[in-house]
């Protein structure tokens, strides 16, 4: 088991997201999960370590895709990103755990998760003109062992200019893609996620 620090992560019980209707792939029918899942009657912080290898909990994780002038950043994941099994892998995705430096006064709810999505943005990138953001899907990946113990809340950011930098090592080779070129030519240096992300770009 890897060394987390002790970091608590936010987290809800598996049985719960089975009982709101599990599904494979991406699902873009946001309010039938969402104010469930951010119900601070059904989340709670979970030891990170113990999250990574428990598959009867889903680790909520907040995945922005970042959109100008149509077209959407992607990045090349470096060697210092915390998740080696994503290494090497081009993403869509922008984003990391809920943690309690995020809780605000609704406690574990909708505040507290879109604290912890800016906090998240502002770690990885630089953004220097602003954007208006909205949550318009879910993933779940349960054909491998990330996606086993994750599940993504799918944010767009649209945002004011292209002027967009990275802030972490992790983060490497950015760039703005069509969503030709991403259901296309780039579609399969994606990883999971960002595939399925890439499948319905043209939808968003």
């Amino acid at each position: 088991m890897k060394d987390y620090k002790g970091e608590q992560i936010l987290v809800v019980k598996r049985e719960l997201f089975d009982t709101l209707g599990e599904f494979q792939g991406i699902n873009t029918n946001v309010e039938k999960y969402h104010s469930t899942l951010l119900d601070p009657a059904n989340n709670f912080f979970m030891d990170r370590g113990q999250a990574e290898d428990d598959p009867t909990h889903k680790q909520l994780i907040p995945y922005a895709l970042l959109r100008y002038n149509g077209k959407y950043l992607n990045y090349q994941r470096g060697k210092s990103g915390g998740e080696a099994r994503l290494h090497a892998k081009r993403s869509l995705g922008i984003g990391g755990h809920i943690n309690p430096v995020d809780v605000r006064e609704d406690h574990l709810g909708l505040d507290t998760y879109m604290a912890g999505v800016e906090r998240e943005i502002d770690e990885e990138l630089v953004i220097a003109d602003g954007y208006e953001q909205k949550i318009v899907a879910l993933l779940n990946d349960d054909s491998n062992e990330v996606g086993k113990v994750h599940l993504g809340v799918v944010h767009v950011f649209d945002l004011k200019s292209d002027n967009v930098t990275s802030n972490e090592d992790s983060i490497a080779d950015l760039k703005f893609s069509s969503v030709e070129e991403l259901q296309g030519e780039m579609r399969d240096s994606l990883e999971s996620w960002s595939q399925f992300s890439a499948d319905i770009l043209d939808q968003l």
